[in-house]
């Protein structure tokens, strides 16, 4: 075997209160895909940032190619052949994709005073060329699909002749195409004697890409073994340290009547005619490719944006949604699909995030009961299985499955009669994913009915009573529990099948 491209011995790191990373010792071999894996908190983001340079061990000894190496800041690592691509991109949209790959070390002409554009785009596409992407390098960042964006983090990455890359969520919001061609892509670099370090929550991806699998739980190694020589169950147990039994618990709850109803719902060219029914008690779950118009419609039913055509009805009668400040006085919650920007106040506490929904009911004649509000706030908190130091943590500084979590505690806040929830799992570990399926066939056992939207086939086949599947707008395909199928799902999804007239 060759030797380790990356070896970290007895990596150490505490923030105040909690012990981050405890004495980890990896490695990592050139051509290899090692997959890190682990709950939201286990420690892997902390393990990364100290290997790239965004925070600095305790204690404990990083080195590449055999040699040791002191790595202070992100720059540094980069220039080392050490790079990560985050979640989050860190692309400049309004630049061209050759500047965004060369930002910073762009070719000079007249002794350092102007660009060289032309050989700045030659350049840029020999790194295109080298992956086999056929993106213009002279298009903007801020053109090109979620997909593209990170072929180009990769093509940047190796423009610094980079020789270890970590890849920090990178499918989370991607396509199964999209995603597929970012696997081809890695498949490739690893041919090519990258090592590459991929961490996932999806377990399915793992297996399908990577060489070994390193487990992480509260900070410690629990183990790195060949991806062969595991299972999903094993790899789980590992991760969360228990059998987590039915991976999708479903109680089929008793349907009530009508609690929400879509008629003739149009808006522009995203929403072309939708008519749909929650019951009470009822998980319907939303299909479909990016841009089939799932994200527009949870947004017409929240107010969040007007229908052209078409109304909404609650528990039988018309009802107007000018803003979501109508729609949460009726009752109906929304968690976005973009958690950061659209659903949380990350610099504010897990109490102001919580109460924000219903604040007047804490308040007497204007002044709020800041101690009933905690009081509340603790009790949902409890519930959810919420880690945080307490309620005054900063949303920001918690894991993304909790700051999930803090968003679904904003709802429960309201006591809902309808929940909408968009891509509730995204970035969110295993376990963390059990516990939001439990609770909500609890919500649905209560009466709450739930319209949720999923990228991750398996989860609406798992977790819905009823499937809707959605193409340009429409809803083209309705299946009870059971009924459907992954193929029959993608059919209607790219418009080839249609079971609803």
């Amino acid at each position: 075997m060759a030797a380790p491209r990356l070896e970290l011995k007895h990596i150490n790191k505490s923030f105040p209160g909690v012990q981050a990373v405890r004495d980890v010792t990896l490695e990592a071999y050139p051509g290899e895909i090692l997959a890190l894996v682990g709950e939201n908190g286990a420690g892997k983001t902390t393990l990364m940032n100290i290997l790239t340079g965004a925070i600095q061990a305790d204690s404990g000894q990083v080195y590449l190619d055999g040699q040791e190496v002191q790595i202070q800041t992100p720059n540094q690592a980069i220039h080392l052949g050490v790079t990560i691509i985050h979640q989050e991109l860190a692309l400049i949209p309004q630049l061209t994709v050759a500047q965004n790959i060369f930002l910073g070390r762009e070719p000079r002409r007249f002794a350092g005073l102007f660009v060289g554009w032309k050989k700045l785009n030659t350049q840029a596409r020999s790194e295109l060329d080298r992956l086999g992407l056929s993106i213009p390098v002279d298009g903007l960042v801020a053109d090109l699909s979620l997909a593209q964006q990170q072929l180009v983090e990769i093509a940047k990455a190796l423009a610094y002749q980079a020789r270890l890359i970590v890849l920090d969520e990178p499918t989370s919001a991607l396509t199964e195409r999209e995603a597929d061609t970012l696997f081809g892509l890695m498949r490739n670099l690893k041919a090519q004697g990258v090592t590459l370090i991929y961490i996932s929550h999806r377990l399915e991806e793992v297996f399908e890409l990577a060489d070994r699998v390193a487990v992480m739980r509260d900070g410690q190694l629990v183990g790195v073994e060949q991806a062969a020589d595991l299972t999903h169950e094993r790899v789980v147990k590992m991760m969360v340290g228990r059998e987590l039994g039915e991976f999708y618990p479903h109680t089929q709850a008793e349907l009530g009547p009508v609690v929400l109803e879509g008629c003739g719902l149009r808006r522009g060219n995203e929403i072309n005619g939708v008519d749909l029914k929650i019951h009470k008690g009822e998980i319907v779950g939303v299909a479909g490719l990016v841009g089939a118009g799932r994200t527009e419609l949870a947004r017409l039913l929240f107010g969040a944006d007007q229908p052209d055509e078409g109304e909404i009805q609650l528990n039988g009668y018309p009802v107007k949604i000018h803003s979501p400040r109508d729609a949460i006085r009726l009752g109906i919650g929304f968690l976005p699909e973009d958690r950061k920007q659209q659903g949380l106040f990350l610099k504010q506490s897990v109490r102001s995030n919580v109460a924000v929904s219903a604040l007047e009911k804490f308040a007497t004649l204007g002044v709020i009961n800041y101690r009933r509000l905690a009081d509340v706030v603790r009790t949902i908190v409890t519930k959810l299985n919420l880690r945080a130091r307490s309620i005054s943590q900063r949303v920001g500084s918690l894991s993304g499955g909790n700051q999930q979590k803090v968003v679904i505690a904003r709802w429960l806040n309201i006591n809902p009669k309808v929940l909408i929830l968009d891509e509730p799992t995204r970035g969110v570990d295993v376990g963390a994913k059990v516990e939001i399926y439990a609770l909500m066939n609890e919500l649905a056992r209560q009466g709450v009915g739930i319209l949720m939207i999923s990228s991750e086939l398996p989860e609406i086949l798992g977790v819905s009573d009823r499937i809707l599947v959605m193409h340009e707008g429409r809803i083209t395909a309705e299946f009870d529990r059971g009924a459907a199928t992954q193929d029959e799902i993608m059919h209607a999804a790219t418009g080839e099948m249609n079971t609803v007239r």
